[in-house]
């Protein structure tokens, strides 16, 4: 029998600064610190703790959903701690779930440790900016907090579909309408073409999961519209890659015609923990357009692309490895963190020991 109840465990987590509870069969409650997994309690819950504590805090329409469904995304609202983005499913026949907190206030990009790219893209009035990376690499967080400094900047008509919702936008100096699938809308496809007929100027779609989607937020890119969404790859040719995959092959050429001229910018997003304080800290990869990615993109020479990143500096553009290097030589991760994540490890390596060197000259002149 489980001592606490559903809020007291989410209460639990929010006060020792955790990201996600996780509720599973024959396991303690755990949370995720600093990207770490924890025991939350000492306790062991069985499938009847976990049946209850999930379906006490749904619906009556979501609970029939996860029951002929046998997983379920969702959203609650709790007093006093805020939102939580859940999501239950049957696990070997028990329900199970996972609840991420959702902060109150939207943090601002520089909150985020992102740089002047973001901030410019987020001037730009047509064209697609995808936001990239793993699970729990922050990409929900920087897309609404995109979407919400395009608010207090400007006027417009923001569409926003989401699966779930989870920030809460201000409407500020423009007008956002939030739609969330399976309650506002049936599925991301439906909702973004009636979003091309509602006079909308910024289209925030949650996730490119299917054909139907990428196709109509291509082409919404295309005609005049500024859509925003994610992926779930790690860098910007995987990004490119996914996206040619996903279409069938006597369709790709035209693709590439289409992204070589909509396509913005891919931030491609990774978090690492600290070294030098509490917490986690982000490493990105910038691709934005300019003649040689165009160029690049529309004739599927994806191998380039790292390299035109590399030399793109003037446009706003680095590589993985160049954010992961400045982090390391600002003390800001471990070396082990760093080749882990990167994409050539004798670059990170290179620098390191270059860096190392210069640091010893300046001593020794100092001396």
């Amino acid at each position: 029998m489980h001592q606490l109840d559903l809020i007291e465990y989410l209460a639990l987590v929010t006060e020792r600064g955790g990201s996600d509870l996780h509720l599973s069969v024959d396991a303690p409650p755990c949370m995720r610190l600093h990207g770490v997994l924890q025991p939350l309690t000492d306790e062991i819950l069985d499938q009847h703790d976990t049946r209850e504590l999930v379906l006490n805090a749904l619906k009556e329409s979501q609970r029939a959903k996860l029951e002929h469904d046998w997983e379920l995304d969702f959203a609650i609202q709790v007093e006093n701690l805020g939102r939580f983005r859940g999501n239950a499913c049957y696990v070997m026949g028990h329900i199970e779930a996972n609840f991420r907190y959702v902060p109150d206030s939207i943090p601002t990009i520089q909150d985020l440790g992102h740089g002047e790219s973001l901030e410019r893209m987020s001037t730009l009035r047509d064209g697609l900016i995808l936001v990239t990376g793993v699970s729990g690499s922050g990409k929900t967080t920087t897309l609404c907090s995109l979407t919400q400094k395009i608010s207090n900047e400007r006027s417009a008509n923001i569409v926003s579909i989401e699966d779930p919702i989870e920030f809460v936008f201000n409407h500020s100096r423009s007008l956002i309408r939030q739609r969330q699938v399976g309650s506002d809308t049936t599925t991301f496809a439906s909702a973004l073409k009636s979003a091309l007929r509602q006079d909308a100027d910024v289209i925030v779609i949650s996730e490119l999961r299917d054909l139907e989607t990428m196709r109509t937020a291509i082409t919404a890119a295309e005609t005049g519209h500024l859509v925003i969404s994610t992926l779930h790859t790690t860098d910007a040719t995987a990004t490119m890659t996914r996206i040619f995959d996903a279409f069938p092959v006597d369709q790709q050429d035209y693709v590439g015609a289409q992204l070589s001229n909509c396509l913005r910018g891919v931030i491609c997003q990774h978090l690492l923990p600290r070294a030098d304080e509490p917490g986690r800290v982000l490493a990105t990869e910038i691709l934005s357009l300019n003649h040689a990615t165009a160029r690049c993109i529309r004739d599927r020479r994806f191998s380039q692309m790292p390299g035109l990143i590399q030399i793109g500096a003037q446009d706003g553009m680095h590589t993985i490895d160049d954010s992961l290097l400045h982090l390391l030589l600002n003390g800001h991760i471990v070396l082990d963190d760093a080749l882990a994540h990167c994409r050539d490890k004798h670059f990170i390596q290179d620098g390191l020991h270059r860096e190392m060197k210069r640091r010893a000259a300046a001593e020794g002149k100092k001396r």
